[in-house]
């Protein structure tokens, strides 16, 4: 065993043990203590192995540190004191220790060397975010909760399977590339998946987030699919599958998020959208799709958080989420429309803001890589995120029609979160260079060329263009009252015809089961224990009888007759259990006896 570093995880899942032992001001001050003290721990290990456990002749390494694994841990602790900043004014303890938890295992897992210590970390990931949903305490959160950690039980088994199968071919436990090759990897591949949000896995994301509580959403967002990014991008580097699945990721969220009345649901939406640009840059596979792909993941965090932190802010002050329910909020929270419109023209990719540094880098990967049905797919798609992400969240919070409602401005320490996420996105919109000097490989790009500067302002402008002529056609789908159905309503419908199975027919069969499988069979092993050569007699004799020809029956009915009459007892009689059970396991020793001697 060596141990010479604190593991990022462990400062903030030990942390959140200790928590409960602080009360008021004091607790808001460890909240803010804790992200700082583990981002001092994380900036002086150096790179390479460390805490490796030894474990059944395998090497678990705790601690794995390169520029990858760096770059996500920047983020990571950036965003954990954004998140507790803004989540001050929870007073429930145990929601705090929920979000600590699922922070630092976060860190686990993209610090992980090894598959087990990787796994451990995706599991205590999964049930601590199940308890940020719950904690909103509704009807709602409660069933997408539970969904939540189905889903994601299922997850973690294929993982887990795949895990094993590996570690049995491979003799190995390390955490590296994989590649498609074979059925472990294919099991690995969709644990990873499931988490990304996959087409057809990802129902469960714009079920579970939207019911999440304002500051426990802002935790949510931010680190179960970037993790998942993560491990693709350490795992399945290059596979062209990964090309397809991040381009139709790109696209189909856009058709959901503009039918869309809950705007926290909209952004669950355009989360998909944009780890679709993430997804394509692992599967392009080259230094500049990979560069593009963590860049993005940075930027992405901060103006998603952005936008989830004013959309929980107006959430929080009116108790209402749905386009058709605000409008107007400008008058009363300028501030927090302003930090919104900052998220919204970062994840539009405006000249001057995170987005525009990040994404292009993808587009423009895939491009030199001569896949124009994919540059074609990612265009449409920067399109799109304007159309819903970029417009229809601050118009129909802060904007639109006047609601009537007047409400406070955001709490100070929420307007503090807000204002320093949103410097971010700005200054390394900016400033790009800050965060190129973090990225894996060397970077070879310059998004501020006037040809990129020229392309971009079209595009969005044409976005623009179409979405007010669209909406004063009356095309642009008009927001209503209304549930719309994604691919959880097969499961949620599966669900409920597995349960009245299980209750209808399924009760009747098993007490069929039960019937022969209980008290006819024993009490027939019990007859044809009593004298089995007769018994298989009068079993022979009892199936010559049904099949006979009319010449042969009476001379078999005569002999099966006086078979029956020999035999001990009447056919059937129940024998004791306890007996049947000492029979049972004296003719499977005769076997076992038998099958040794012969062998």
């Amino acid at each position: 065993m060596m141990i010479n570093t604190i593991p990022p995880a462990f400062i903030f899942i030990f942390g959140a043990l200790l928590l409960p032992f602080f009360r008021g001001k004091l607790q808001n001050s460890y909240l803010l203590l804790l992200p700082l003290l583990g981002f001092i721990n994380f900036i002086n290990i150096p790179e390479g192995l460390h805490c490796t456990l030894k474990f059944l002749d395998n090497n678990l390494i705790l601690v794995k540190v390169d520029k990858i694994s760096m770059l996500f841990g920047y983020i990571y602790h950036i965003v954990i004191f954004l998140a507790l900043l803004y989540s001050l004014h929870v007073k429930e303890t145990i929601q705090h220790m929920a979000a600590l938890f699922y922070a630092g295992a976060a860190l686990g897992v993209i610090f992980a060397g090894d598959f087990m210590t990787l796994f451990i970390f995706w599991e205590i990931m999964a049930f601590s975010a199940f308890y940020l949903i719950w904690a909103s305490r509704t009807k709602q959160s409660y069933g997408a909760g539970l969904r939540y950690l189905l889903v994601h039980i299922f997850g973690g088994l294929c993982l887990l399977f795949g895990i094993v199968m590996h570690y049995y071919s491979t003799g190995t436990l390390e955490f590296g590339y994989i590649g498609l090759k074979s059925l472990s990897s294919w099991l690995i591949f969709i644990g990873f998946g499931l988490n990304c949000a996959f087409p057809g896995l990802h129902a469960w994301l714009p079920d579970a987030y939207p019911r999440t509580t304002p500051t426990g959403g802002v935790f949510m967002w931010t680190f179960t699919t970037k993790t998942a990014v993560y491990v693709l991008a350490r795992g399945f580097p290059g596979t062209e599958l990964l090309i397809w699945i991040g381009a139709v990721m790109t696209v189909f969220p856009i058709f959901f998020a503009v039918i869309e009345n809950d705007l926290r649901k909209v952004l669950s939406y355009s989360l998909i959208n944009q780890l679709g640009y993430m997804v394509t840059g692992i599967g392009i596979g080259t230094q500049l799709s990979l560069n593009g792909t963590f860049s993005h993941v940075f930027c992405h965090i901060l103006y998603k958080a952005l936008l989830v932190m004013s959309m929980g802010a107006v959430l929080y002050r009116t108790g209402k989420i749905k386009c058709t329910d605000l409008g107007g909020l400008y008058k009363s929270m300028p501030l927090t429309a302003l930090f919104c419109i900052i998220g919204a023209a970062s994840i539009s990719a405006f000249p001057l803001f995170s987005g525009f540094v990040s994404k292009s880098m993808v587009v423009e990967a895939s491009a030199i890589g001569g896949l124009i049905p994919i540059w074609f797919m990612l265009t449409f798609a920067s399109v799109g995120v304007l159309e819903h992400a970029g417009i229809k969240v601050p118009y129909y919070a802060f904007f639109s029609h006047d609601s009537g409602i007047r409400t406070k401005e955001s709490p100070p320490h929420m307007l503090l979160a807000m204002g320093l996420t949103a410097f971010l996105c700005v200054f390394i919109g900016v400033s790009p260079t800050f965060l190129y000097s973090l990225l894996p490989y060397p970077v070879d790009f310059e998004p501020y060329t006037a040809s990129h500067i020229v392309t971009t302002t079209q595009l969005l402008l044409f976005g623009i263009l179409a979405y007010v002529f669209l909406m004063r056609a009356g095309i642009f789908p008009a927001e209503m009252r209304a549930t719309n159905l994604d691919l959880d309503w097969f499961y949620r419908k599966g669900a409920q015809a597995f349960m009245w199975f299980i209750n209808k027919p399924g009760s009747i069969i098993m007490q069929w089961i039960n019937k022969i499988v209980f008290n006819k069979i024993p009490t027939f092993l019990g007859w044809l224990t009593k004298n089995p050569v007769l018994a298989i007699k009068i079993i022979r004799d009892s199936i010559l009888l049904i099949f006979s020809i009319p010449e042969k029956r009476k001379e078999i009915e005569t002999r099966l007759k006086a078979e029956k009459a020999l035999y001990p007892g009447d056919s059937y009689l129940p024998m004791p259990i306890g007996v049947l059970v000492l029979w049972s396991i004296f003719f499977l020793l005769v076997y076992l006896i038998i099958y040794y001697a012969s062998s």
